[in-house]
């Protein structure tokens, strides 16, 4: 365990590593450590960047590395506590690692850098057959492969139901897991991540809608003086961003090629803002008239709701100070921003950066609409 005496409380980050199977790292290596960067956003791989001090004699040079304790493909998690709350930051593996020498004493140094455990179903492509079974059942298949790491499917049936046929169409998986599962949850509307945690050793795969209902994380707050918690807070509106889809859809009985009609994406983006945007593009899908419309409508609506968030935030802020962890990929409110931009928004990324001293978090927020849809924002 490594202490990190930060404002009013310490900041704890414990480091475990192994094959398959971790366990702590040696008392040295996490009192070498100089600074950590770990990344997540929604619908990407996460991804992590550990520096430590190399000294000369110390175990780190003298054994761990040479005989390939940070090796590409070691397993490595990253826990951190505030005020006695842990909280599982990654569960990953190592794919690079950099040594940095100096002629200076305490200037060398070992960069190790990883990606989570979504790179496990990015290392082989193979060529699968899912004779009837929806895109849902696909990916429960594929991810039961990944168990043994603790990995545990959150997976949803798609908001268009699309039963399969299997005496009109066999659906086959060519390339990787990652990028079947992928482009699966792409042409839904939906998103795929790994969220590490609750445990060290447990990950959650999630496939299905981003996070748009339920309890908010504590708001953030600029511009109010002495209960600011965020250091700055930058807002933007992208007017080109939101496109209006068009899918056609041929009847094979009748050859009737159809317009289908415009779906409503609230079941994929329950809105957020209280004055909704107007898309400006009109685009025209390829492809979808020789699709079953099933899978033509659930295309139309995920390009709809893909493209709905027009307002966007970005800003840092400083995590004993604002007092909590902020969770990428789930619901936070913002306060003393103005009419136009308060209110709940998605966390689409976060950055955390640790020092010894400080732990700060960069952060993006999105959202389809201005105005907050209710008076109050949970402190």
């Amino acid at each position: 365990m490594f202490d990190l005496p930060v404002g009013q409380g310490p900041v704890h980050i414990a480091l475990q590593m192994g094959p398959k199977l971790v366990r702590p790292v040696p008392a040295e290596v996490t009192e070498a450590l100089l600074s950590a960067q770990i990344t997540a956003t929604a619908g990407e791989r996460s991804g992590f960047q550990l520096a430590f001090d190399l000294t000369k004699n110390g175990i780190i040079s003298r054994r761990l590395l040479p005989e390939g304790f940070f090796d590409p493909k070691t397993r490595l998690i990253v826990t951190v506590s505030v005020k006695g709350t842990s909280d599982v930051l990654f569960d990953g593996l190592v794919v690079r690692h950099e040594v940095g020498a100096s002629n200076q004493p305490g200037h060398s140094t070992l960069t190790v850098t990883g990606e989570d455990l979504t790179l496990l179903m990015d290392l082989e492509e193979r060529t699968s057959r899912y004779p009837n079974l929806p895109p849902s059942e696909r990916v429960l298949a594929i991810l039961r492969r990944y168990s043994e790491y603790g990995i545990r499917p959150d997976v949803y049936t798609e908001k268009v139901a699309q039963p399969p046929h299997q005496d009109l169409r066999v659906h086959y998986q060519t390339g990787t897991d990652l990028q079947y599962v992928t482009e699966l949850a792409r042409a839904n509307g939906y998103t795929f991540y790994l969220e590490p945690g609750p445990n060290p050793g447990q990950s959650s795969a999630r496939w299905g809608p981003e996070i748009r209902l339920g309890i908010r994380q504590h708001a953030l707050n600029v511009n109010m003086d002495a209960n600011s918690t965020v250091d700055q807070l930058t807002f933007a509106y992208d007017g080109t961003a939101r496109e209006e889809p068009q899918a056609r859809w041929q009847n094979p009985e009748t050859r009737q090629s159809d317009l289908l009609p415009q779906p409503s994406i609230s079941p994929l983006r329950p809105p957020l803002g209280k004055r909704p945007t107007p898309a400006l593009k009109r685009r025209t899908l390829s492809g979808t008239a020789k699709h079953q419309r099933e899978q033509a409508e659930a295309e139309l609506l995920a390009r709809a709701a893909v493209s709905a968030d027009v307002v966007s935030g970005s800003g840092s802020l400083d995590v004993i100070r604002h007092g909590y962890i902020l969770q990428p990929r789930q619901l936070v409110g913002v306060r003393g921003s103005g009419r136009a931009y308060d209110g709940d928004y998605f966390v689409k990324s976060v950055t955390h950066n640790l020092r010894p001293g400080s732990y700060q978090q960069n952060f993006t927020l999105s959202r389809e609409g201005l105005e907050a849809r209710s008076d109050y924002v949970r402190p």
